[in-house]
């Protein structure tokens, strides 16, 4: 594989003080699009979110665009019904000389016209998340696929908050988070929460709220979002149908109608028409590791 170049520098003050970071190229600004970067623990539904929330905008009437960022590309495999190539796979095969790519070769339309993207990842052990979001939001502005799109999603891997995956903090108007009612997911939110933080220093990103998934209570979340300024935009249960929607390959408003699934469809629709009109920035402040088993009830 031909190496990849990737631009990093000491961090301005303030953002990830002393650490390496990924900035972004002014060039490279998204636009008019509303964009939204969603983030959570690993394996707590973030790509179910994403694609849900993603077709929820959609039916709304909105021209929606979702980037996966993760190197296993199943953001948008309920969206298209496949597992799509990604943006460094394709750039491989033409020797990393993207002016021999087409729209075609790595966008998708996905359901009710959603278009997908599946950024990747570099290799295992080599390379930065950075530099793949910076080379997929570059094509997509040189595709003029950006003029035309009133929401953006990206969804990034797990709750990695190195300066790499932090990269769609740079291009987002608002990070949400996708969260259990759980300590583990709880304590992955607060870090991401410190990453955000430190990003609004420098960028327009600001945390737009929490959204809770595959949880029966809230009474944990809610203890920590009193605590730190942070609020519940949506709320999904841990629901059998969410996980069938995932098998069958298909968006929550494609399965089968039943009272627990259009209930889960109107939170979606809710909770875009809410993002749609705008929330306020919530001025969060994540806790020190101590505070939150101290806050959660541990010893």
């Amino acid at each position: 594989m031909r190496a990849v170049p990737i631009i990093v520098e000491r961090s301005r003050p303030g953002d990830g003080e002393g650490s390496l970071q990924v900035h972004l190229d002014p060039s490279l600004r998204i636009g008019t699009a509303k964009v939204f970067a969603v983030y959570g623990k690993g394996g707590i539904g973030k790509s179910t979110t994403s694609s849900n929330l993603s077709a929820a905008f959609s039916r709304l009437g909105k021209r929606v665009l979702q980037i996966g960022c993760d190197p296993k590309h199943d953001s948008t495999f309920t969206l298209t019904k496949r597992l799509v190539p990604t943006v460094i796979d394709i750039l491989e095969q033409v020797d990393f000389h993207a002016e021999e790519l087409r729209v075609e070769d790595f966008v998708y339309e996905g359901y009710n016209g959603v278009l997908c993207v599946e950024a990747g990842g570099p290799p295992a052990g080599t390379g930065c998340g950075g530099y793949v979001v910076g080379q997929t939001v570059k094509l997509l502005k040189e595709h003029h696929l950006l003029d035309d799109t009133d929401v953006v999603i990206f969804d990034v891997l797990g709750d990695v908050v190195c300066g790499g995956f932090a990269a769609p903090l740079q291009h987002a108007d608002r990070a949400l988070i996708v969260t259990a009612n759980d300590f583990d997911s709880i304590f992955a939110m607060n870090r991401i929460i410190a990453a955000i933080q430190a990003k609004a220093r420098n960028y327009k990103v600001r945390v737009g709220g929490v959204i809770a998934n595959r949880s029966a209570q809230t009474d944990q979340l809610d203890r920590f979002n009193a605590r730190t300024g942070l609020s519940t935009l949506a709320h999904f249960p841990d629901l059998d149908a969410i996980r069938r929607s995932r098998l069958k390959k298909a968006t929550l408003f494609e399965m089968e109608a039943s009272p627990e699934i259009e209930a889960v469809q109107q939170e979606y629709l809710q909770l875009a028409a809410r993002l749609w009109a705008g929330t306020a920035p919530l001025v969060a402040e994540s806790l020190k590791d101590r505070e939150i088993f101290d806050l959660l009830g541990f010893d």
